[in-house]
């Protein structure tokens, strides 16, 4: 049975992050918390999971052409900064920042949506 609820959620995290471009770590990560696994593991790890993930799903879009080379390059830089300080700053942030930053994140993105 465990088995079975691992593929499903590895199934929808693949799905959303093809969808929605990384969303599949909204289910990933609570599901490896729910499994044990400390918070800054968890979301190590979900980055080690997202990021196959994000490269496939990219790969398929400019493939079929439907991403803007142009537009990707242009955020790159900052994004590749930004995942640098990410990766500095997560074993220094306390498990509750963590927690919040990340509940702000998904509010925020939840608002952006709704209106």
């Amino acid at each position: 049975m465990k088995k079975a609820v691992i593929l499903l959620l590895g199934a929808c995290t693949g799905l959303l992050n093809g969808l929605f471009g990384s969303g599949g770590g909204m289910v990933l990560l609570p599901a490896l918390k729910l499994s044990g696994l400390e918070a800054k593991k968890s979301h190590a790890t979900c980055l080690a999971v997202i990021l196959p993930l994000s490269l496939i799903s990219g790969w398929m879009y400019l493939s079929h052409g439907s991403a803007d080379w142009q537009q990707a390059l242009a955020y790159l830089p900052g994004a590749v900064a930004g995942a640098i300080a990410g990766g500095i700053l997560l074993p220094r942030l306390s498990t509750l920042w963590l927690r919040r930053i990340f509940g702000g994140m998904a509010i925020f993105a939840a608002c952006r949506l709704f209106f």
